[in-house]
């Protein structure tokens, strides 16, 4: 794996490390029961966005899914009941987002998910993450929940809701915690097999700058608003386009070198899968 996608999200890992996508092995270990053990590195359980632009409704990312793990790496057990509506699993991690765990860290990290399916035109799933990110020397628990629903309304119109909410100690040892969270609404319309439309509206906050330091007053305050549009060129040819706008508190963006609390962006792409 290379590309834009790596140099930014496994910047962190050593070496030949940041070229990998995804590997993973597991074993079936009940006869009777579809529940297995994988171990290696895994797309995240938290979230309803993944790293394949051509599989989320929209162009680009929530802010989000960018600021949550797209990867990680650990032991995984899950469940899937005999009727497919229930998926459950528990994970041992080497952290946020982390393939190699971080110098001088010997937190475990956990994750756990449920998803229900109770038929074909809703999904919701509840997604959580404890652990440290920091050497032990400096430890401040997080702790992390991922809560969504993606409901199909009819065969042309479907929508997506989500919400994330962390905590971290602000310091180690301490009873206080900075806090941040995050609100997105996706609303999709596939008039037919080739077009489809989407529009987000989002909010992500994070006063104290536990995961986006802007190093203002007000820390990151953002509203967005996107608008996307699809088209399939072939079964695995896809163009998209996607107009998007956010507005912050303080002047986190800059506009011909000048600081400014709004930004405005166009974005193209023509994605092949093969």
């Amino acid at each position: 794996m290379a590309g834009t996608y790596s140099n930014a999200n496994l910047a962190a890992e050593p070496g030949v490390l940041k070229n990998i996508y995804e590997g993973n092995i597991g074993v079936k270990v009940s006869k009777k029961s579809n529940l297995w053990i994988d171990a290696g590195i895994f797309s995240s359980h938290i979230g309803f966005e993944s790293a394949v632009s051509k599989d989320c409704w929209t162009l680009t990312r929530s802010i989000l899914a960018d600021n949550s793990p797209y990867y990680e790496s650990g032991v995984k057990l899950s469940y899937t009941s005999p009727n497919e509506k229930w998926f459950i699993s528990g994970l041992f991690l080497n952290g946020w987002q982390r393939i190699q765990r971080v110098d001088y860290n010997n937190t475990p990290a956990f994750g756990t998910q449920f998803t229900f399916k109770p038929n074909k035109k809703i999904t919701l799933n509840s997604s959580s993450f404890v652990g440290n990110d920091k050497p032990d020397s400096t430890k401040q628990m997080r702790y992390f929940h991922n809560l969504y629903g993606i409901v199909k309304l009819n065969d042309k119109l479907a929508f997506t809701a989500g919400f994330d909410f962390g905590a971290e100690q602000n310091s180690k040892g301490s009873s206080d915690y900075n806090t941040w969270y995050s609100p997105v609404l996706i609303l999709r319309l596939s008039p037919n097999s080739k077009n489809s439309f989407a529009a987000r509206i989002e909010y992500y906050e994070d006063i104290n700058g536990v995961i986006i330091n802007t190093g203002t007053p007000n820390g990151f305050k953002t509203m967005g608003y996107s608008l996307n549009y699809d088209h399939a060129i072939s079964d695995n040819a896809m163009w998209r386009i996607e107009g998007k706008s956010y507005t912050s508190k303080d002047e986190i963006f800059l506009k011909d070198d000048a600081p400014t609390n709004s930004n405005f962006s166009i974005t193209t792409s023509l994605a092949v899968s093969f």
